[in-house]
């Protein structure tokens, strides 16, 4: 669904993404660890278009979208949840589920699943966003954008400041949609117990270079943990 080829991004005179190629598949989960700083953040802008690459391109289905806009990677199937989660704090829940149907025809209502996987959302309706806790604000964020029905659902550190019961309601949702089998997963996160619970294929990031990468079942005995703590 998704291929990065040859990436380069630089920040002045640093070189940040070191000639990354990569590939997301269809109805699977790849998950891309690091450490803060190796440039995790800065390659997910840069599928997103918010900053433009150096060199190299990036497809999704098929098609380059190297030089779209980020609302073009959006209407083209691109769902994403930034580190922080972002929701928009005096907007109810409605109103932020219903931003996550800006690309769809008029009249799109919310899809059920959505309500399905995070009950609380539906419970909490009316209520604003910025009133909820941080973990209901990241389900909301999820469910924002699952809205508008990707194809490609990129999530930027999910279980940060998040307690562990809604961590545990986080990985079954995200099991639930890589089986489905109606979209590919790109999770980025540093907490390795959820990646690799969660892991078909697993990348890992030093310095701007991806230094390990293989099954998600491979990442015990490549040491990727080992790695991760160095």
């Amino acid at each position: 669904m998704l291929s990065v080829s040859n990436l380069n991004q630089y920040y002045g005179g640093s070189h940040i993404l070191r000639d990354l190629s990569f590939e997301v598949p269809m109805g699977q989960v790849t998950t891309l660890l690091g450490r803060n700083g190796v440039g995790k953040t800065t390659l997910l802008k840069t599928l997103m278009g918010l900053v433009p690459a150096k060199t190299g391109s990036v497809s999704l289905n098929g098609a380059d979208i190297s030089g779209a806009a980020s609302h073009a990677r959006v209407r083209a199937g691109i769902g994403y949840v930034p580190q922080g989660r972002e929701i928009f704090p005096r907007l109810t829940v409605e109103e932020n589920l219903l931003m996550g149907l800006a690309t769809r025809p008029a009249g799109t209502r919310v899809p059920e699943r959505i309500f399905e996987m995070f009950p609380v959302l539906r419970q909490m309706m009316h209520r604003r966003g910025g009133d909820l806790s941080g973990g209901q604000q990241q389900q909301l964020a999820i469910g924002r954008a699952l809205a508008m029905g990707p194809r490609l659902l990129i999530l930027d550190e999910p279980t940060e400041g998040i307690q562990p019961s809604i961590i545990k309601d986080i990985e079954r949702a995200i099991r639930t949609l890589a089986e489905t089998g109606e979209m590919a997963i790109l999770l980025v996160e540093q907490y390795y117990d959820f990646a690799r619970s969660l892991a078909d294929h697993y990348l890992l990031m030093e310095r701007g270079e991806i230094i390990s990468r293989g099954r998600g079942d491979e990442m015990e005995v490549n040491r990727v943990r080992e790695m991760l703590s160095v």
